[in-house]
């Protein structure tokens, strides 16, 4: 089965080759961690985790090697402290655990490798020293600055000029800067800020600049080039882009990763995210009212490259039929194997809508194994307990819920009307709401069920 995926880069969909088959590498801008991860955020932790599972299920669990950093050391992370009075460390390590505790209840396997910036000063030091050496960048007021005009085909990724990119970039103005374009590798750390002793022999201690710690790490866990590059949309341009000029540069290769790929935007309710317009919306948040599964389901509903607008309606229908899905399969659960249509439309640029299609036209073919196996595949549970909110450890409970209410169809079936209302008002003691209905696509009646809230 061939893997095709859209590269940023050339703007076209590829298929895919890896440098080495043995060692499948990729790596994907994580968290700046000084605040709650918003739903936008967590777009491409759900995309890259989903091509990570396929990567896996191609190639094997042992042959891919998956970097997903964590920034620590940001003006964001710094500003947050301050206003707070507390230490940079007391902001980075509570929002750390946050982010992977919110994480977690969406289904997203940990990477092979999730480095902090603030662990790679050393490599962030000598490959700033490296891009100086060989005139790629420059000292300047105790500043080191990438020279944009040192590079004769700046801009590649974002397919525009020098010029149009200044046009359209916020470019900080500096006198010390040879040109508007250039941007900090590193710079002095004022009263309070992290600092470290600076690279070229600077006298004052200081901190790196954002796009030199990708490039830094990335190089450190899976070597000068490698195969898949990821991230949202809004890095393309300047940090994806800074990212390669500054890996190709001070390495002297052609390319830093072979296939750039991006998620699209996100917008809330028709409208952008902003805390300015009261819908600026966490994981967090969203997770006291759902299920991380049903955010998970949402977010996949849309193709990865496409806009998507995240709505309370599309969740209440992804809970649906996310639940429909597991009323069906949830015997199955235990199921790894994914179907093969699963995998071949995953396979063709992660196809999602064309998944659930397929997921659809299994569940006509009353093929509720492989329901199971491609959910559990892609990271869902298939366990209706958890879905609906009850603890997945009581067990019992669950295969008494679902004894019940086969109980109750098979009464229904043979028109021992009492007997299923005896067995209904059972399930109302113990908490738990029915709702019969006939499915659009089987004409089936069918029954779903949830706790009271």
């Amino acid at each position: 089965m061939t893997l095709k995926l859209y590269n940023t880069l050339t703007r076209k969909k590829e298929e895919f080759a890896p440098i080495d088959p043995e060692n499948v590498r990729m790596y994907v801008c994580g968290p700046t961690v000084y605040d709650f991860a918003h739903i936008g955020n967590a777009r491409p932790i759900i995309v890259f985790d989903v091509l990570f599972r396929l990567l896996r299920q191609i190639y094997g669990a042992d042959h891919v090697t998956y970097v997903r950093n964590i920034t620590d050391v940001d003006d964001k992370i710094n500003a947050r402290a301050a206003e707070e009075g507390v230490s940079i460390n007391a902001v980075t390590d509570r929002t750390i655990k946050q982010f992977h505790a919110d994480i977690k209840a969406l289904g997203v396997l940990e990477p092979s490798v999730e480095p902090r910036a603030t662990e790679h000063i050393g490599e962030m030091k000598a490959m700033i020293e490296d891009l100086v050496e060989r005139g790629h960048a420059y000292v300047a007021e105790d500043h080191v600055l990438f020279s944009v005009s040192s590079m004769d085909d700046y801009g590649l990724l974002s397919n525009r000029t020098v010029e149009e990119m200044e046009a359209g970039a916020r470019v900080e103005v500096a006198a010390y800067k040879r040109d508007a374009m250039d941007f900090v590798l590193w710079k002095p750390s004022g009263e309070g800020e992290p600092a470290w002793d600076s690279p070229c022999k600077i006298p004052t201690r200081g901190r790196p600049g954002w796009h030199i710690e990708c490039s830094a790490m990335a190089d450190k866990h899976l070597g000068e080039v490698f195969d898949i590059h990821g991230g949202g949309v809004d890095l393309v341009f300047p940090h994806h882009e800074n990212e390669i000029a500054q890996s190709r540069c001070a390495h002297g290769t052609k390319a830093m990763a072979n296939v750039w790929m991006h998620n699209g935007f996100l917008q809330v309710e028709g409208e952008k995210m902003s805390k300015s317009l009261g819908n600026f919306i966490t994981v967090n948040e969203l997770l006291k009212d759902w299920p991380g599964e049903v955010l998970r389901f949402n977010m996949l509903k849309t193709h990865y490259r496409q806009p998507i607008d995240w709505t309370v309606k599309g969740l209440e229908e992804a809970h649906k039929v996310l639940r429909d899905f597991y009323t069906i399969a949830q015997e199955f659960r235990e199921e790894p194997a994914p179907h093969w249509e699963v995998v071949e439309a995953l396979s063709d640029d992660l196809n999602t809508p064309w998944v659930r299609a397929i997921l659809s036209k299994l569940k006509k073919e009353n093929d509720f194994k492989s329901i199971a196996g491609s959910l559990s595949f892609m990271g869902f549970s298939v366990d209706l307990a958890k879905l609906n909110g009850q603890d997945i450890s009581d067990a019992e409970t669950t295969v008494k819920i679902d004894a019940l209410i086969h109980a109750r169809l098979a009464a229904r079936a043979e028109n021992n009307w009492a007997e299923a209302d005896r067995i209904r008002d059972e399930l109302v003691e113990m908490g738990i709401q029915l709702k019969d209905g006939k499915n659009p696509e089987t004409g089936m009646m069918e029954t779903i069920w949830e706790i009271k809230r």
